[in-house]
């Protein structure tokens, strides 16, 4: 049973920074996906994958699946830069 712990992206749609500080621990697949003969829907018996738990930080992320036995791979949040631009650039 292996998971990934990371923080949570901002969405496309939000500009803000709200409900970006918390951390994710996310269940990896232990099968893949398969389409149901009767609906054609895509769907497995892995019930795993579909746990995913918050966590304020990442050290108690990372404490949660020490004290579990989760082997668990922690993936680091991507540097913010920014676009700095003058309102007339868009004019040239």
């Amino acid at each position: 049973m292996t998971a990934r712990i990371f923080q949570t992206p901002k969405s496309a749609m939000q500009s803000g920074k709200a409900k970006t500080d918390t951390w994710v621990l996310e269940f990896e697949r232990a099968e893949a996906l398969r389409p149901d003969p009767l609906m054609g829907w895509s769907g497995s018996g892995d019930t795993q994958s579909q746990v995913r738990l918050t966590f304020p930080d990442k050290q108690a992320a990372k404490n949660y699946a020490e004290k579990y036995g989760i082997a668990a791979r922690v993936h680091a949040t991507p540097a913010k830069g920014l676009k700095l631009q003058a309102y007339a650039d868009n004019f040239r």
